[in-house]
């Protein structure tokens, strides 16, 4: 089986090239001609060019006439129907990674709608959001050459599912943590972690973040998702959820980061609201957004390839050798955290 990675040398792109060359498929990745620094597979073919210029790599990608393509890079509705129009009578099916945030409940959080509360797990079918362009006038870094206010999930699903001679898997994302995430902000665990390295004794949360479930996944859980997808005829043009399968509160991930640092201190919760990382009180945090991965593992077989301790341990051995350049030290406010903790006592 040959493939083509459309963005193969991110955050997702190197783990899912891994697993795909696992299952025996001939792996080419294409993107910009940077590389990046964790592990990129060696067994891999490359294409160079411009995700947002699909057209101009028409050739290179007839030529290698792939069976499967995954795109990690899709983000706006002129991406999705660019890939449609390229691939259309050159491969047999694609594999696009969506998101969780195209359900309803994201907007319900973010209070950007009224409402009554969504029911989670999110299924599937679970309610989308009505309202476009989630980050339509939100600051964004750039990234990837496209214009956030463009950006929406929801919009991608609608311009590839629904074609029959170009049939579409949607595989809708949780939040991603593992090995190789370079990016500082997106560092999942560091705020906490940092805690425990810095030897405080108390870790606060209020109780609303405390409660709060969100959708996590591990990176190579996720390729792992991904190689189903893309070895599994049966999943043409069908929509799946990825991630963990218990939507665990965060008191309960500090908990499991705590067993892996060997930390010993204490969580102290508290009913007033807490600097960072507790969440803003500005968000609905009754609003929870953890996903129902039953679909994919009972039509597809996922299920997790190592257990949460490895995985968390593999994250934080990594963060320790590749330390962010930047930390925001609006996280660390330890004596807003201690002047609490001291009327808590």
């Amino acid at each position: 089986m040959r493939v083509l990675i459309l963005g193969g040398n991110g955050f997702l792109g190197p783990p899912i090239a891994r697993r795909l060359l696992a299952l025996g498929a001939d792996v080419t990745v294409f993107h910009r001609g940077t590389a990046h620094a964790f592990d990129v597979p060696r067994a891999m073919n490359v294409i160079q060019g411009d995700r947002n210029a699909l057209d101009q790599s028409v050739d290179a990608f007839r030529r290698l006439r792939p069976d499967v393509v995954v795109d990690v890079l899709a983000f706006t509705q002129r991406q999705g129907e660019a890939l449609m129009n390229t691939f259309r009578g050159i491969t047999k099916r694609v594999v696009v990674l969506s998101s969780g945030d195209v359900y309803l409940a994201n907007d319900i959080l973010f209070r950007r709608v009224e409402g009554r509360l969504e029911p989670t797990p999110l299924t599937e079918s679970s309610r989308l959001r009505e309202r476009l362009y989630p980050y339509r006038g939100v600051p964004v870094p750039s990234a990837y050459g496209i214009d956030w206010d463009d950006y929406d999930k929801i919009l991608v699903e609608r311009a590839m599912l629904g074609h029959p001679d170009l049939p579409t898997t949607v595989l809708r994302l949780p939040m991603v943590y593992g090995p190789g995430d370079s990016d500082g902000r997106k560092r999942r665990f560091m705020s906490y972690v940092k805690r425990m390295e810095d030897g405080r004794a108390t870790i606060l949360l209020d109780r609303w973040t405390a409660k709060w479930r969100a959708p996590w996944g591990y990176v190579e859980d996720i390729a792992e998702a991904v190689g189903l997808c893309v070895e599994n005829d049966r999943a043409a043009g069908e929509v799946y959820n990825a991630g963990e399968a218990d939507g665990l509160d965060m008191a309960d991930w500090v908990r499991h980061l705590a067993a892996v640092m060997g930390w010993t201190g204490q969580l102290v919760f508290a009913d007033e609201a807490c600097p960072p990382p507790n969440l803003p009180r500005t968000l609905n945090l009754d609003q929870h957004l953890d996903l129902d991965t039953t679909r994919i593992r009972r039509e597809l077989g996922y299920c997790e390839t190592v257990s949460r301790r490895e995985a968390l341990s593999k994250t934080l051995a990594w963060d320790r050798e590749h330390p962010p350049t930047q930390v925001d030290q609006s996280q660390f406010d330890y004596a807003a955290e201690d002047a609490i903790l001291s009327r808590l006592r």
